[in-house]
């Protein structure tokens, strides 16, 4: 832009100063010839630079999610394929899954009898509540055959003392007295150990038994729901559209439930346009500003974007948490930029751009539009020169 720039000036000098000899070409207009080009072409890139600033390190980022399986197994089948588009859900690869179908099987089976105790704890409380009906009861009969027996001996006793009756009715009636006495002392126990097991409740009044049914039930269920879900994951699905990279998983490998040991690396289509600029270059820029970027990979071609933020942050701002003082050194380090991120337009978004592709960006800010012509020619110019490639081999 600069060099056509100048062209024109030159044809105009020509025109004015040897065409049509308009003016005088002395030294006067000589100085002012020259001196005139260098200050205005360094005057409109200064506020280039400031109203549409460039950068030369723009970078294409991508999401790459680390797949590691939730639990450890033999793959026995890996039917994606690698640097292929993958669409959400789709299966990346599957784990072995006997042993834990086998497990659940088990565990199903325990349930059904941990529900059967429990059907049973509800049919003990009411077969308590009978138990302790019918001890009462007993123990009421028995009760009333021994204040029979009491009576019996007091008359017993009266009679014997008359002489009408004899020592051996009066021994049987009263060791009919300590049997019945016996049986009743009995009753009382049995009718006090059911209503202690009627008693016996948890604080929300369940029966013990049942609550103990109930409780290993509930353990048995959370460990078949656990069961249950390391038998789904033994099949690992696609988080997101995107694309498997330097697939090296294959059937037969034993993958690791460890976070430190992927097993592949998931790209996801989602991605951004990461720029790199100076600090003192991204005072008027604001997110929705109008963007630009070339790439090197796609020589010729301009792609469409707008500011999506501006991350007003760089690593010299952050002190690790330590027990070391700060170290200050004996210089000054390199102001760090700041990082603008760029969304692509979605006219744009058909084709999925290459994830760590490098080359320009330009951004338009809301200010003096007419810089903005000339940073479009510098950009499309550069992205022309792309189609060069300056090797000797």
């Amino acid at each position: 832009m600069e060099l056509l720039l100048l062209l024109v000036y030159a044809g105009v000098v020509w025109l004015i100063f040897f065409k049509l000899k308009l003016l005088p070409w002395n030294f006067v207009s000589q100085v002012i010839v020259i001196t005139l080009p260098i200050i205005g072409i360094t005057v409109l890139i200064l506020l280039a630079n400031v109203y549409a600033p460039s950068s030369s390190d723009a970078r294409v980022m991508n999401y790459v999610v680390q797949v590691v399986p939730r639990i450890s197994g033999r793959v026995i089948e890996v039917p994606v394929q690698p640097n292929s588009a993958v669409k959400k859900g789709d299966v990346l690869f599957r784990i072995d899954p006997e042993s834990t179908q086998l497990e659940v099987n088990g565990l199903k089976a325990r349930v059904r009898e941990l529900d059967a105790k429990v059907a049973g704890a509800r049919a003990i409380e009411k077969q308590l509540s009978l138990e302790r009906k019918t001890a009462q009861g007993r123990r009421a009969s028995v009760a009333a055959r021994l204040d029979l027996a009491r009576r019996r001996v007091r008359q017993h006793k009266v009679l014997a003392s008359n002489g009408s009756g004899t020592q051996f009715d009066l021994q049987q009636v009263e060791t009919e007295v300590r049997n019945l006495e016996g049986e009743l002392a009995a009753a009382n126990a049995a009718v006090g150990q059911v209503t202690q097991r009627l008693e016996a409740r948890t604080v929300d009044g369940t029966l013990v038994e049942l609550a103990q049914a109930e409780a290993g039930q509930q353990q048995a269920l959370a460990s078949l729901a656990d069961a249950e879900w390391r038998l789904r994951e033994t099949v690992t699905y696609a988080p997101a559209d995107g694309t498997v990279v330097n697939l090296q998983l294959r059937a037969g490998s034993y993958a690791a439930a460890l976070p430190i040991s992927p097993v592949m690396s998931f790209v996801e289509d989602e991605q951004n346009v990461v720029a790199y600029f100076h600090q003192n270059e991204l005072h008027q820029v604001q997110p929705g500003d109008e963007a630009e970027v070339t790439l090197q990979a796609f020589p010729n071609r301009v792609i469409k974007c707008h500011v999506k933020s501006v991350v007003w942050a760089t690593g010299q701002g952050q002190l690790p948490t330590s027990g070391v003082l700060p170290e200050t050194g004996g210089e000054a380090l390199p102001p760090g930029r700041y990082a603008v991120t760029l969304t692509v337009e979605k006219s744009e978004e058909n084709e999925i751009l290459p994830a760590g592709a490098r080359g320009h960006a330009a951004i338009y800010t809301q200010s003096f539009h007419p810089v903005h012509v000339l940073r479009k020619v510098i950009l499309r110019v550069g992205t022309k020169l792309d189609w060069l490639i300056l090797k000797l081999h």
